[in-house]
């Protein structure tokens, strides 16, 4: 396993981190927890959840995915040995998590109160904004159209709602999610203008069927020392070419879960089958190619992976002893050129 410290940071991380949105949904406890054991094992110390999951969300489940893994790191011990990164809700689609959701003090503290007891722990290294308070492009949104926000919650109010955490000792490091270049460069700005925490990483989605990411963020990226937490690297699964001419397994993802039509597009799927045609060339498996691209790019300090099952886990943990010649970089690049970001 290779690891990488977050800038700004005393966090070692796993280059892998095992992204865990499936736990309660798709997998059980048992499962969760092999997945947890096997990723330990292999040399990932990195785990991410969040208050929302499992996904999709539903008020029968929420939560779920936290509390299988505080009953993992109870039983196992191995709280001190990885870096826990949790996230709270924004005020959007998930009003079963609390009312009147907002990025506020009061939301802000109830979310991280109630992901600590949950995760059994008494701190949370890395807390996120798992989205923004505001309208803006996230989650696949385009051409940006300015709403008036009335919640009257500015990021100044929630940043220093998560300087208390920090203060407290509940949080040791802030993260974003879901957004955009003005939003990371405005939280840089108020932290240093206001003496309060800096954030030190961004979670956004990741894949070579969108790469937005490199259009603003991996200049800030590159110049503010906050990193990509890459999500998504698989595109739901899709880079794998299991989808291709229709096919949907029984138990995947995007056959369970008709919602997430996200990378179904004409175009995203032409993408997909030109990805998977470059894997076959270059005799390599079409996932793991797709993995090892996003472990490739310098502004990534972590590729979230998640997996239904331990070998689909495993396989994608191995991504990380893959290295992508420049021929294969190469064929990446022009197909991207013919295929500019069909999925965003």
């Amino acid at each position: 396993m290779d690891y990488h410290r977050l800038p700004h940071s005393s966090l070692e991380v796993s280059k892998i981190c095992l992204g865990t949105m499936t736990f309660g949904e798709q997998n059980t406890e048992a499962d969760a927890h092999s997945q947890l054991d096997f990723a330990f094992e292999r040399g990932v110390n990195f785990i991410d959840t969040a208050e929302m999951y499992p996904v999709p969300p539903k008020p029968n489940t929420q939560g779920l995915t936290e509390t299988f893994i505080g009953n993992w790191l109870k039983k196992t011990g191995h709280r001190d040995k990885v870096v826990l990164a949790t996230k709270v809700a924004g005020p959007r689609g998930v009003p079963h998590i609390r009312d009147n959701m907002a990025l506020d003090r009061r939301n802000i503290h109830d979310a991280v109160e109630t992901s600590l007891n949950r995760l059994q722990t008494d701190y949370i290294d890395l807390y996120q904004l798992h989205w923004p308070q505001r309208e803006t492009n996230c989650f696949g949104k385009l051409n940006y159209q300015y709403q008036e926000d009335h919640s009257g919650v500015t990021l100044t109010d929630s940043l220093e709602a998560l300087a208390e955490l920090v203060r407290a000792g509940k949080v040791r490091y802030i993260g974003l999610s879901n957004e955009t270049p003005w939003g990371v460069m405005s939280f840089l700005r108020l932290a240093e203008k206001h003496g309060l925490p800096r954030v030190i990483s961004i979670q956004n989605p990741y894949n070579l069927l969108n790469r937005s990411f490199e259009v603003g963020l991996s200049e800030i990226s590159h110049h503010e020392g906050v990193e990509l937490l890459a999500y998504s690297p698989l595109a739901f699964g899709t880079l794998s070419g299991k989808y291709l001419d229709g096919a949907r397994p029984a138990g995947a993802r995007c056959t369970l879960f008709e919602r997430f039509s996200r990378y179904f597009t004409p175009q995203g799927v032409a993408a997909t089958q030109a990805y998977v045609d470059i894997a076959c060339k270059h005799g390599l498996d079409p996932a793991q190619m797709a993995l090892a691209f996003v472990n490739q790019r310098p502004f990534v300090a972590a590729n979230i992976i998640g997996a239904t099952n331990l070998a689909q886990l495993e396989a994608n943990i191995n991504s990380i002893d893959l290295h992508l010649s420049e021929e294969v970089l190469s064929d990446l690049e022009a197909a991207g050129i013919t295929y500019s970001n069909p999925c965003p």
